[in-house]
């Protein structure tokens, strides 16, 4: 069973959280936050980016940023710019991608803590490595700040009770409401205070074997080994101290919007063009598109766009395993048969020669930068689903790197959780 809980959230007052908000601290570099902060001292970035507040070039992973980012969030708190709530809540956290249009999508989250423990028993189920160092930078901000700042992001089995609670709330007026610039999706936040409500929340949770962490590994491992550390170093733990917990923002699976997380290439690993189509026809059939950009219609389906050309390239029978839930995803097909196999290109996340494009960027994006000459050809993969990640999870097994690109990602500063 899942444990969440309420919690007394730190956000901003409701005219200032335009000013406050911000995208998560991993989806943009040092410079992205320093242009995007301004001159706007109201910014979170000065607290999940600190390194703005330095001159330009200092490392984020230098003592005094960590530091800086503790003294900005005090200095937050002491102006008013972030407030506490006086009682605890759950929140509803609303994205609506494309707001304007037709085709607009809103996916609904409830805002909750999560217990360390259900993390540490593998109830919280993961789909992906994480990197030492990444849970370490991260581990070190949790505690100069006693907080999680940013929340991770879950998805958890459809609910039809939660759902009717939260569709009641979604027609009320949202305590925020604002399109991001940056992204232009639509964020809605409101906060739940209804006692009755509250406990049907943490029942329906209460009742589901595990929840599923969609996007932010790091960050979950983070909190839960800080929450570690603090029960050992408290001789009276109980297990209900706030530091057993963590923020989470949880949305329903069939509410997900996962894109395609594209590959380009530097170099085809000495071979020419003909002699790179020839080697994919051993388990690849190959087809000329021609020079429109051609994307993916359907699952084992790729893109190839090389000298100008798109091609499709459609795995043959027995090249996958559809009874493995590894072996049946397309990234692990194109990894091996590709890849691996053809380019040499064995290790995803230390070579030098592959790139990661996201799939908002468009299939566009994938052709501007083999046009350009910076890569020698690209490849577009059609999105996994969400039932293969929980599949996954549940086999305990690890997807392959660079699988997944969850869109719209959270903005950071709406709700803040501390520890004590």
């Amino acid at each position: 069973m899942a444990t969440v809980k309420p919690f007394r959230g730190i956000r901003p007052p409701k005219e200032l959280v335009e000013q406050v908000e911000s995208r998560p601290y991993d989806v943009l570099d040092s410079e992205e936050a320093r242009a995007e902060a301004g001159d706007n001292e109201k910014s979170l970035y000065h607290i999940i980016k600190p390194e703005i507040d330095f001159p330009a070039g200092t490392s984020e992973y230098d003592p005094k940023v960590y530091e800086k980012a503790a003294e900005n969030f005090q200095k937050f708190q002491d102006k008013g710019w972030l407030v506490q709530d006086e009682q605890e809540h759950y929140y509803i956290y609303a994205q609506t991608m494309n707001p304007d249009s037709a085709n607009s999508k809103t996916q609904y989250g409830l805002v909750v803590c999560a217990h360390t423990d259900d993390y540490m028993a593998g109830r919280i189920k993961k789909h992906e490595l994480t990197r030492r160092d990444k849970e370490e930078d991260r581990m070190k901000h949790v505690r100069v700040n006693n907080a999680n700042i940013e929340p991770v992001f879950f998805a958890y089995p459809d609910n039809a009770v939660l759902n009717e609670l939260i569709m009641r709330y979604a027609a009320t007026k949202p305590e925020y409401d604002f399109v991001a610039p940056i992204d232009g999706f639509r964020h809605q936040f409101w906060v739940i205070s209804d006692k009755k409500d509250m406990q049907t929340i943490t029942d329906e949770f209460a009742k589901m074997p595990s929840m599923y962490i969609a996007d932010g590994h790091h960050r979950s491992a983070a909190a839960a080994l800080v929450g570690q550390e603090k029960q050992k170093q408290n001789p009276n733990h109980r297990g209900d101290e706030e530091y057993n917990f963590f923020m989470a923002v949880c949305f329903q699976a069939s509410q997900l919007t996962i894109l395609d997380y594209n590959r380009v290439v530097k170099d085809l690993n000495g071979l020419t063009s003909e002699q790179f189509l020839a080697a994919l026809q051993k388990n690849f059939i190959v087809e000329d598109k021609g020079t429109d950009i051609y994307k993916p219609a359907e699952i084992h389906e790729f893109s190839l766009y090389l000298d100008e050309h798109w091609y499709s390239l459609k795995a043959k029978e027995g090249t996958y395993d559809n009874n493995d839930p590894i072996g049946v995803l397309d990234v692990d097909i194109s990894s091996r048969l590709i890849l691996d196999e053809i380019l040499n290109i064995g290790d995803l996340r230390s070579s030098q020669r592959i790139d990661f494009v996201g799939g908002l960027r468009g299939l566009g994006e994938l052709k501007r930068r083999v046009d350009s000459g910076e890569m020698r050809a690209a490849l577009a993969l059609y999105p996994v689903s969400m039932k293969q990640i929980m599949d996954i999870a549940d086999s305990g097994k690890i997807m392959p790197p660079k699988a997944t690109w969850f869109e719209p990602k959270l903005r950071s500063g709406l709700v803040i959780h501390k520890l004590s």
